[in-house]
């Protein structure tokens, strides 16, 4: 096989398994739906988080 023919495989981010980078992967870059839902309960509970600096949220909706 070439490298143009060699299918691209990239870590999947929850387990590390090798994931083929190809419009065939329904879960990509994630090797599975289970995966999948590993990092998002993980987003949700606030175990991920974009660095940057905390804003102070309102406690209410702002209405003009």
């Amino acid at each position: 096989m070439t490298a143009a023919s060699t299918p691209k495989t990239v870590p999947c981010p929850t387990c590390g398994k090798p994931v083929e980078w190809s419009r065939s992967q329904r879960w990509k870059p994630f090797c599975s739906e289970r995966c999948k839902l590993i990092d998002l309960g993980a987003w949700i509970d606030e175990q991920h988080r974009i660095p940057g600096d905390e804003t102070n949220a309102p406690d209410e909706d702002i209405r003009d």
